[in-house]
């Protein structure tokens, strides 16, 4: 499948995030962005590893069915750190970015994101996770990373394409473009698939 060739929705991305914007015109398709604010809580009964489907799920849905006609394929998405069980989300100030580069420091964590991929009948969820590894950073390193690049949309504090991935990255298992936050291959996989089959969103 070329990506520009007849696809049968209009894709919309719902997210404001410039890097998955970035990364879903690289892959070819076009689209347009439709942004709301939802609130990110979820149970704490759930698995870490389902948190970024929940919240990709909670996203969709906040985009009410009047405002999906029927030829719109709604994609919305989260991207969480986990480190020992620990979720790190986007920091809320200088001081708990620099604290969780400091948690993350020299130890490999994991990088999930959810997507969801909805229409007005059907809403299909999955999620990629990748696994980084940090070489050990000192706080100079650290604040300076911190009050250059101002990673405050960012889960865990970072971004993998700035210079804290340059210098401090030591091994990514796994999708690269997942860790900044839009796993691109598996996404262009399952657009494919719709646009072969169309079965996953009948």
């Amino acid at each position: 499948m070329l990506p520009f060739q007849d696809f049968p929705f209009e894709i919309v991305l719902g997210s404001s995030s410039p890097r998955r914007k970035e990364l879903l015109s690289a892959l070819g398709f076009r689209f347009t962005v439709m942004n709301k604010d939802v609130d990110e809580n979820y149970p704490l009964s759930i698995p870490r590893e389902s948190v970024p489907e929940y919240l990709a799920h909670l996203k969709s849905m906040a985009f009410t069915d009047d405002e999906l006609p029927r030829n719109y394929l709604l994609i919305t998405a989260d991207t969480m750190v986990v480190l020992d069980n620990k979720p790190f989300h986007k920091p809320k100030d200088r001081d708990q970015a620099i604290r969780t580069l400091y948690s993350l420091s020299g130890q490999t964590h994991k990088v999930i994101t959810g997507l969801s991929l909805r229409t007005v009948d059907k809403q299909y969820t999955f999620s990629v996770e990748s696994k980084v590894s940090f070489r050990v950073f000192n706080l100079e390193e650290i604040e300076y990373y911190v009050d250059t690049y101002r990673p405050y949309d960012k889960a865990g504090s970072y971004g993998i394409q700035e210079w804290i991935g340059y210098v401090g990255i030591a091994s990514v298992e796994g999708s690269f473009y997942n860790v900044m936050g839009l796993p691109t291959q598996r996404l262009y996989q399952v657009l494919s698939e719709i646009y072969n089959h169309r079965e996953l969103l009948k």
